[in-house]
């Protein structure tokens, strides 16, 4: 079961809060013999989180499938780049999962261990249910903290940011378990900072998405992220400031196209072509708290052109 974006922390009479963690969503299948580890888009992950599969091999009885978030503390927050160092680890898995061991993070039930499919239950079962499975669970398998106050759930967003939690997703305590549709309302925590503009894909004339970049402790342009669509008042406002400094990107500091490995995006990110632009525009822009090895790894949002602003307005990167 999926999450729509909203722009606002919902509210409502029966209406539970849980936070998101920033990792990998897996379905966690305990079966007599094996167990299968399932992403979001049905990749079998169990491969590459061996201490995950001794987990649940150990503490959890055959018949139960278990629905919940992948995560990897790094001192006091999550890190998704050791998650993502998984998938292409190979042999060195095992080494990994040593020296960065998984947690899964649960938040619901979706079958007993009598092997009953609980997708028709409520939440509210389900909960109780997964509840009594996780009672004395090992420190591996965390269960999800819920909440009804709302004010609890902003509190989450406000401390909880720092440690790797992304936003707060509402669901229904009555609704029931419905794969593949987008039953329950996720609100991402977003701030609001600046970008340098370094390029454009689309056309000049007709630009569809800006591409950011924020300077380095050595003085070096480096690619953070890309926007989402901009929409047609921003697009109008930026042609005129784009134009006349088309045909001036001798000694640009980003390759043409841009390098699949720059997006970050799984499972099989391409080379992009864009439109390189001076690095002279400061954009203000939205974004939420999946900041990784120097990149928002979600696309952030365009709010406006700082034209107050210089490019040394604009905070370095750190580290």
């Amino acid at each position: 079961m999926l999450a729509k974006p909203v722009d606002a922390l919902p509210r409502g009479a029966g209406c539970v809060f849980e936070p998101k963690f920033d990792g990998f969503r897996a379905v966690v299948f305990r079966q007599p013999e094996q167990i299968f580890v399932q992403s979001r888009a049905g990749r079998p992950l169990h491969g590459y989180f061996p201490d995950i599969v001794r987990v649940v091999r150990t503490a959890m009885p055959p018949g139960v499938v278990l629905d919940g978030e992948l995560i990897i503390w790094a001192g006091d927050r999550t890190d998704f780049g050791l998650l993502q160092r998984r998938l292409g680890a190979g042999s060195t898995v095992g080494r990994l999962a040593r020296q960065h061991p998984a947690h899964l993070v649960v938040f619901d039930l979706l079958q007993g261990s009598d092997g009953a499919p609980l997708l028709n239950r409520p939440l509210a079962e389900r909960r109780r249910a997964l509840t009594e499975l996780l009672t004395d669970p090992p420190p591996e398998l965390v269960l999800c903290p819920q909440t009804t106050d709302r004010e609890e759930a902003a509190e989450w967003l406000r401390g909880w940011h720092a440690a790797g939690v992304e936003g707060v997703v509402a669901k229904g305590a009555s609704g029931r378990y419905l794969p593949g549709r987008r039953g329950w309302l996720k609100y991402r925590h977003r701030t609001t900072t600046e970008a340098i503009i370094g390029g454009v894909t689309g056309q000049l004339g007709q630009p569809e998405t800006l591409l950011l970049g924020r300077y380095d402790a050595q003085g070096r342009l480096r690619y953070t992220g890309r926007s989402h669509p901009l929409r047609a008042a921003q697009r109008r406002e930026l042609i005129p400031l784009l134009l006349p400094g088309a045909a001036q990107t001798t000694g640009h500091p980003w390759p043409q196209p841009l390098p699949a490995a720059w997006s970050g995006q799984l499972p099989h990110p391409e080379p992009l072509p864009y439109h390189q632009v001076p690095p002279v525009l400061v954009a203000e822009i939205s974004v939420d708290t999946a900041f990784e090895q120097h990149r928002w790894r979600h696309r952030v949002h365009h709010l406006r052109i700082r034209m107050d602003l210089g490019v040394d307005d604009v905070p370095p990167l750190a580290g």
